[in-house]
């Protein structure tokens, strides 16, 4: 099942420069839930497409985009507990397992309290092989340097909608993998909690 998602905005209230100064890696949110349109937004930062060639927001090494993302849902308007996955293509979200996983990803993210408090989870994968095919070992530099950039992108972009994340990296890969059912060549690289600041 497919769940379209709002049209991101171009034009924000806060400067670049102002987010710049504003961000902080939150490790404690509110419990208030979250919007779809708020949800749409650190999506479209994250991996949007920008231009008619498909290019997106975070820059790629020869455009290969080795970056997938999936969320978990816990407590976000109009949208069901559970794992989805971001289509940049067509900026919607591709139903994956239902229901409230927020203690099994806590678990499986070494018990952070940030992990289970956070009504949005953005769980970011890589593919090497659509990198190393072309550049060889190099690529495996290069994947690690656009999961940067896309970090990057949700944090500024939290900052900027008023809202908290924080980056982590420490993680149990296989279980992580399992639990969202990504493909055997997507590797785990990122668990970016997203919440509104207390």
């Amino acid at each position: 099942m497919a769940i379209d998602l709002p049209k991101p905005r171009l034009k924000g209230d806060l400067s670049v420069e102002e987010a710049i100064l504003k961000r902080r890696s939150i490790r404690e949110y509110s419990p208030e839930p979250l919007t779809l349109e708020e949800v749409s937004q650190i999506l479209w930062a994250a991996q949007g497409i920008t231009h008619p060639y498909g290019y997106r927001t975070a820059p790629s090494a020869g455009a290969l985009y080795p970056i997938e993302l999936y969320i978990h849902a816990t407590n976000v308007v109009e949208l069901e507990k559970g794992i989805y996955r971001y289509d940049p293509e067509r900026h919607l979200l591709l139903e994956g397992r239902r229901g409230d996983l927020s203690s099994e990803i806590y678990r499986i993210g070494l018990s952070q309290e940030q992990i289970i408090t956070a009504p949005l989870i953005v769980l970011i994968f890589g593919v090497f092989s659509r990198t190393t095919f072309k550049y060889g070992k190099r690529g495996i530099r290069y994947v690690f340097n656009e999961v940067g950039h896309v970090g990057q992108n949700i944090y500024l972009q939290a900052t900027a909608l008023g809202l908290g994340t924080v980056a982590i990296g420490a993680f149990y890969d296989e279980e992580l993998r399992e639990l969202v059912g990504a493909g055997r060549e997507e590797s785990p690289l990122y668990i970016m909690p997203v919440g509104k600041v207390g």
